[in-house]
């Protein structure tokens, strides 16, 4: 049995430019999806895979989700003065007790790669998680869970998959390799948004990873990639040079909020599930097609 996962990294310095002008003065992963903001989502994924210590790599427009993790003591005040338990569960609940909230900066818009390097001296020598708050991510159990579990069995760096349209890969870091189980496969290339006529698969890494340690030491030596950033495809792809790393199709539904039109799906599917507003939603929503 390997090290639990104990620490999670959010790189979250972005500057959502995809989403003006909503974005020109809040994060972009403070946009609500129903009643959550994105970040939030990924956090309680985290969470919910036994993960308690949750490390955002930050920049300077951010500060409200240092505030939204944060006990909001005048708004708590006011929701137990007004005796309304349900809210005040709610707005604890968003912070838990036993969960660590640790904030880095990324001082340049460097890259993904960079950004998790950002996270280096927090996380220590362990494995890790990463979490991009823009792929939403629906399962049960989460996603994350899964890949932690799937760590717990083989040891190494994990990267979630899916099949993408051959159209698409110019937009993924793509993998290949050989399959060893029916949802594992053991990735001998990686490479960072190839062209549809060039790419060796149509395996797209979501937006959810485990790593080991070793990575930073990848990093560090890393040049300059796609974009002039330090990409952290490129960072995995020298990691296999020692290391074994596997990806894992995961069990779920993904939605890219980092596009206005994924953002829009999660919010229609999310909606209708929702337990309070859900079904007269869905009513509505029918109403509408119809």
């Amino acid at each position: 049995m390997n090290a639990p996962i104990r620490k999670a990294v959010f790189p979250i310095a972005g500057l959502g430019t995809r989403f003006l002008p909503a974005t020109k003065a809040s994060a972009k992963e403070m946009l609500p999806v129903v009643d959550k903001p994105l970040i939030q989502y990924a956090v309680e994924e985290a969470y919910a895979a036994g993960i308690r210590q949750m490390i955002f790599v930050t920049g300077r427009t951010k500060r409200s989700i240092e505030d939204h993790f944060d006990t909001a003591y005048e708004l708590e005040s006011e929701l137990e003065a007004a005796g309304k338990t349900e809210l005040l569960a709610v707005a604890r609940s968003i912070a838990p007790d036993d969960m660590t909230c640790v904030y880095v900066r990324q001082p340049r818009a460097l890259g993904l790669g960079h950004a998790v390097l950002c996270a280096k001296e927090l996380v220590g020598n362990e494995a890790f998680a990463v979490l991009l708050a823009d792929d939403l991510m629906v399962g049960q159990p989460p996603v994350m869970a899964q890949m932690v579990k799937r760590y717990a069995d083989w040891g190494t760096s994990l990267l979630a998959v899916q099949d993408v349209p051959r159209e698409h890969t110019k937009r993924y870091g793509i993998v290949s390799g050989q399959q060893v189980a029916e949802d594992m496969l053991d990735v001998s290339g990686i490479v960072e948004k190839p062209a549809p006529e060039v790419a060796p698969t149509t395996l797209a890494v979501a937006g959810r990873y485990i790593l080991t340690p070793g990575l930073f030491k990848e990093l560090e030596n890393l040049p300059r990639g796609v974009g002039g950033e330090i990409q952290l495809t490129d960072g995995i792809a020298q990691l296999l040079r020692r290391e074994k790393v596997f990806a894992y199709r995961y069990q779920g539904q993904r939605y890219d909020c980092g596009s206005k039109l994924g953002f829009l799906q999660a919010t229609v599917d999310l909606g209708r599930c929702h337990p309070e507003v859900g079904a007269d939603f869905t009513a509505w929503l029918e109403q509408q097609i119809c």
